[in-house]
């Protein structure tokens, strides 16, 4: 839950601990739709009424100093009791109102949390949800540090102080749009058809594309890398416009194959293994009902999506 929106963390505490976790007061800013300035002065203020400095330059990032790392330490610390003396007043109001914060993959946030939200708000209609769109390994850290109450991640360890509710086997495959020559082609898909094909792959931000990197690496396949992104939107929209092949799983591109705008073309390989989509939450001692409530949809939801 945001504790910056409640009011029970300062604009300059919230500033901080952003810069701190992005590394960068620019991405900081992009985050809260403010000027950098806007942040750099509130830090600036934060280490003239401390006396220290809290931040140093490495490189092009931000990195904590000695004070800082101190300041941080105990701010994650004060922001997990704020969560969980927020978690028990709601819990006191049963699922009547309150907010819960998800942090999920887009893939997951186009083909798995609309449905479910849909149910969930039947039910629960003064429930909020806030929903955070990232990489798996951001969602996990905003798990951890008691940003987030539910995370959809694929292919990462569980944090230490997560718990895993439920996973999905999803197989990986091609999509491609209709007339494409793997689409003609008879018999199963394997790595090395993919030879000579424009493949749209996604950014070392997403655990996709490490995985579909060490596929190709592995396999000794050429082929032409015609982009690189960390939107799986985009992906989707290039693959349709016959611009480019991706491998990824039919999570979030339902609706495309449904309608014929993609064709979804399974691979089949000894080495290739499905890939795991993740739902983890926040230790049951620190979950709220609603939570709760929702971690149940959402797993009830990938069961049904699961191989």
């Amino acid at each position: 839950m945001d504790l910056h929106r409640l009011g029970l963390i300062s604009a300059r505490v919230n500033n901080f601990v952003l810069v701190a976790r992005l590394g960068s007061i620019r991405q900081a800013a992009k985050a809260q739709n403010v000027a950098p300035s806007s942040i750099s002065r509130t830090i600036k203020q934060l280490e003239e009424d401390i006396g220290a400095p809290l931040y140093e330059r490495t490189g092009q990032r931000l990195k904590l100093t000695s004070a800082g790392e101190l300041l941080y330490f105990h701010i994650r610390q004060s922001t997990t009791e704020l969560n969980r003396a927020i978690t028990e007043i709601n819990d006191l109001q049963g699922l009547r109102r309150g907010t819960v914060t998800v942090a999920v993959i887009e893939s997951a946030a186009r083909g798995l949390l609309p449905e479910v939200l849909a149910a969930f708000w039947i039910r629960n209609p003064e429930i909020t949800v806030d929903v955070r769109v990232t990489g798996s390994a951001e969602a996990a850290a905003l798990l951890s540090q008691g940003e987030a109450d539910l995370a959809l991640v694929f292919d990462i360890r569980v944090p230490r102080n997560a718990r895993r509710i439920t996973s999905a086997a999803l197989p990986l495959g091609v999509m491609v749009a209709p007339g494409s020559r793997l689409t003609t082609r008879t018999g199963p898909l394997r790595v090395y058809d993919l030879a000579g094909e424009r493949v749209v792959l996604s950014d070392n931000s997403l655990t996709l594309g490490s995985s579909v990197e060490e596929l190709f690496s592995g396999s000794f396949v050429e082929i032409s890398r015609r982009a690189r992104t960390n939107s799986i939107g985009l992906m989707i929209d290039l693959a349709m416009r016959g611009l480019g092949t991706i491998v990824q799983t039919r999570l979030g591109v339902e609706p495309e194959i449904a309608r014929g705008d993609l064709v979804f073309i399974p691979l089949q390989d000894p080495k290739l293994q499905p890939r795991r989509l993740l739902l983890l939450s926040r230790p049951k001692a620190e979950i709220s009902s609603a939570a709760s409530s929702l971690s149940v949809a959402m797993a009830m939801a990938m069961e049904r999506i699961s191989t």
